[in-house]
């Protein structure tokens, strides 16, 4: 498990906390320094300015960075380091690729800066950085020595010109894009006042080959599509990972031989087990919010009912037994309802019920089918996939079925999945063939906030389908 150290100093100026976490832990941390000032570096840097009374600040809701992004300039970090003398630079790197994705801050040209990183000193020259168009600036300063880095951060509001955010990390140097994707998050949460979700990975089936002969694999990679890893070697047909609420761990479906079963599997050892005997296929799984349970979809003659497994004693309990298709469970951030897709009312819709399996009720009712729900980690939101005509889509709803809209359409866009923070949808989208023989076909994972705003392709180095995103420093 990663090991990193963050210092941040009390408005007092006392050490705070310096803590060793691991990759989950992390992330709490920094957002526990967001809300002090400033660094406690071994030197003892000047304290933050006083700052312009009434003067505009970047700091602003989501809404209002979502139509005039935030002018935001990121030096590139000194660094003192014989060994990696191309370290702070490579942090800059990511952090303003994080930002820049996030359609919400507009990062300046560094070849419009004014006053070089190496002459930033303690407090920056504000006219030099008001004059670019400027209204937020990141600093930093990286230490590498025997394995080890101090990166050293502020975030300064430049029109009220004053020092918001001070924070150092000490870890080892491999995992400086760990720290970088943090620095980033700790940026979002200061300016926006939600928290970033950066600190993330995207698990997903990778697919090769021809269509009618896909090889797919289980992958893993960070949210901005860095140390992609595969987890599965193809053997066998893999689907719908998901990921565990506080464990290292995914459940997935496999065909592994050929009995099409739900499997756990833990990302740190590689060890998988199967989720109990079966009569028939299970599919879909996804964990409670707790982490205590997986739910999931069985099927029986021409249905399908949907199951809990207790994973502490393996203990199966029905929810569903309508005789229809029921599938795709997903339980709400709460634990107080699952929604689920049926056709039990003669077409494909969605419904919603108690965690016992009681109180059931339709909330779908457009034109056309809906399948693959997932409840906004917000619970605020369900998005779905939706099939009508000859358009696919993704929409979101509110728990009780009102205000639907669809935020994505194309040949085939399927499989929502939120991040953390609830403002971004990633899905997948599959292009057409060009010939009979189904060569051509080609899918990417799509990411799209939830407003429809802003809609990216995310780098995959194969196709991609069926994307699941982690917890905050999963």
């Amino acid at each position: 498990m990663t090991s990193i150290g963050t210092e941040f100093s009390s408005p007092s100026g006392l050490l705070g906390r310096h803590a060793a976490l691991g990759r989950r832990a992390l992330f709490g941390a920094a957002a526990a320094g967001a809300a002090v000032l400033p660094v406690a570096a071994q030197q003892g840097p000047a304290p933050a300015a006083p700052g312009k009374p009434g003067a505009p600040s970047a700091v602003i809701d989501v809404n209002r960075a979502r139509a005039a992004p935030i002018p935001i300039a990121i030096p590139e970090f000194t660094s003192g380091s014989a060994a990696n003398p191309t370290l702070g630079r490579d942090m800059v790197q990511v952090i303003t690729a994080d930002l820049a994705n996030s359609g919400l801050f507009k990062p300046l040209d560094p070849a419009s800066f004014i006053q070089a990183a190496e002459n930033l000193g303690e407090v920056p020259k504000w006219n030099d950085w008001k004059v670019i168009g400027a209204q937020a600036l990141v600093t930093g300063r990286v230490q590498n020595t025997d394995g080890q880095v101090r990166v050293e951060f502020r975030l300064w509001d430049v029109l009220p010109e004053q020092q918001i955010q001070g924070t150092a990390y000490t870890t080892n140097a491999a995992n400086w894009r760990r720290i970088s994707h943090i620095i980033a998050d700790v940026i979002y949460q200061r300016l926006l006042g939600e928290k970033g979700y950066f600190d993330t990975r995207i698990i997903y089936i990778s697919g090769t080959g021809p269509r009618n002969r896909r090889v797919k694999r289980l992958a893993i990679m960070d949210q901005d599509g860095a140390n992609n890893r595969f987890l599965s070697d193809g053997s066998w047909l893999v689907l719908t990972p998901r990921f565990h609420p506080t464990r290292d761990e995914i459940a997935f479906m496999s065909y592994a031989n050929n009995r099409p079963r739900v499997y756990i599997f833990d990302l740190g050892t590689g060890r998988q087990r199967m989720l109990g005997e079966w009569r028939g296929m299970t599919f879909a799984p996804r964990f409670s919010p707790d982490g205590g349970k997986v739910i999931l979809s069985e099927t029986r003659g021409g249905g399908s009912n949907i199951y809990v497994i207790d994973l502490a004693s393996g203990r199966e309990t029905q929810l569903t037994d309508s005789g229809a298709i029921d599938v795709s469970p997903c339980y709400s951030p709460d634990g107080s309802q699952i929604v689920f897709n049926s056709d039990r009312g003669g077409d494909q819709q969605l419904y919603v019920m108690n965690p016992d399996g009681s109180n059931v009720r339709r909330i779908s009712f457009g034109s056309g089918r809906y399948a693959t729900p997932v409840w906004s980690p917000r619970g605020d939101l369900i998005a779905y996939t939706h099939l009508g005509g000859d358009a696919w889509g993704i929409g979101v709803m509110h728990p009780d079925g009102s205000g639907e809209r669809i935020l994505s359409q194309g040949f085939a866009v399927e499989g929502p999945t939120f991040c953390p923070n609830g403002r971004v949808i990633m899905f997948w989208r599959e292009t057409p063939a060009r010939d009979s023989r189904g060569d051509g076909y080609s899918s990417r994972l799509v990411s799209i906030d939830i407003t429809g705003f802003h809609e990216r392709v995310a780098p995959t180095p194969t196709d991609a389908t069926d994307p699941a995103w982690s917890p905050l420093g999963a």
